[in-house]
């Protein structure tokens, strides 16, 4: 195998694909990323796969020699990030597994693995397919992803839970703490998908794989991506960019019951205004516990926002507010109250609840409908 390409596209590609590589592989080869050259093409694929998320990217090069090598992700990434711009050649010597990199005055050679053990990217052969739009996959996962598990012993958790059905597409996610779902419906330029092609599309994502995906994704920006699935596995089909990723079994919580259907108080704040706030008090509220008191008075049509860590210091914010409902004191982990906020782009949000210790309900008005569910944190009085 023998091609050359500029630096920065080798090495733009090779951060990309490498995130899928294993970091305790249990096999030599999965700490590789596969190569292969294919003339006729004239294109360049680059392949990692850690058995559960697999990466592939194809780019144009000038090829003289087909030919195919793994070669160690984290090596050749340090080397090839470091080269100076301007073009890079890459020759492979078969019989011996070995690489040589010529870049301007340097030289490099790699020991790689034949790409005979490298293992082949998961294939969907009767698995359904549609088409989404980027624009409203972004949607969702800028809204939802950030709500996900971390905590490997609730598995399902970790994940995004997907549904498309003919009018859109439906994110949720939730850590056991709060809730997030987003309702992301197909523009009017974007034909609503017969309901028999999406009849079955429910599945939990894991996390990881959709933050890959919505890397992937942040470079077009628009258009549509074809995505297939079956009962195991789900394939992400964009230009020159390929990602399979393994579901996550189990029940995801039926999570449209934790919603309540009735709210006794509600306020209308300024969301830029309210995340600054936020963001003040929170260098105290991270001295102790995180969590943020809010006072709501309907009389004064205002909203307080305190800290009160007495062995170190205490703060307090107020803000104009549209208050409905009556007076009420709830407390939250500031941490989960911002990301929530964050996830929204409209001026202005909604904030419901019932009592202090049931749960709350914070909505944009406007914009991508998001429905935010945080539970708040008991205090003493």
């Amino acid at each position: 195998m023998f091609f050359s390409c500029s630096q920065n596209v080798l090495a733009t590609n090779l951060s990309f694909v490498s995130r899928a590589v294993a970091n305790r592989p249990h096999h030599p080869v999965l700490a590789n990323i596969l190569f292969n050259a294919d003339r006729e093409s004239g294109l360049i694929s680059l392949t990692a796969f850690d058995l559960n998320l697999g990466i592939q990217v194809k780019f144009p090069a000038t090829i003289l020699q087909e030919g195919s090598i793994t070669l160690p992700a984290r090596l050749l990434n340090d080397i090839v990030s470091r080269l100076p711009d301007g073009d890079v050649s890459l020759e492979v010597q078969t019989e011996t597994s070995t690489a040589t990199i010529l870049c301007g005055s340097g030289r490099y050679e790699l020991r790689g693995l034949p790409a005979s053990e490298f293992p082949e990217l998961p294939q969907i052969v009767h698995g359904q397919i549609s088409y989404l739009p980027v624009e409203a996959v972004l949607a969702g996962l800028n809204g939802s992803l950030f709500a996900a598990s971390s905590d490997e012993t609730k598995r399902v958790l970790t994940g995004v839970h997907v549904k498309l059905n003919p009018t859109g597409l439906e994110f949720a996610a939730t850590d056991g703490h709060r809730l997030a779902v987003v309702e992301t419906p197909y523009s009017a330029e974007e034909p609503a998908l017969p309901p028999q092609a999406v009849a079955n599309l429910e599945v939990t994502v894991p996390a990881r794989a959709l933050r890959e995906l919505e890397r992937m994704l942040n470079q077009y920006a628009e258009g549509m991506i074809a995505v297939q699935f079956d009962q195991t596995q789900m394939l992400f089909q964009g230009v020159q960019q390929t990602m399979t990723s393994r579901l996550l079994d189990g029940a995801y919580p039926d999570y449209h019951r934790l919603l309540p259907l009735q709210f006794n108080h509600q306020v209308t704040l300024e969301r830029k205004a309210l995340v600054s706030a936020l963001e003040r008090v929170a260098v105290l509220a991270d001295q102790k516990n995180n969590i943020v008191k809010i006072t709501i008075d309907e009389l004064n049509q205002e909203v307080a926002l305190a800290v009160d860590t007495p062995e170190v210091a205490t703060g307090k914010e107020s803000l104009p507010a549209q208050v409905a409902g009556g007076d009420i004191e709830i407390a939250f982990n500031v941490k989960y109250f911002l990301d929530g906020l964050k996830a929204i782009n409209t001026t202005d949000v909604l904030l419901r609840m019932n009592t202090p210790t049931s749960p709350a309900v914070l909505t944009p008005i406007g914009g991508t409908k998001i429905t935010y569910l945080i539970m708040p944190v008991q205090i003493k009085s």
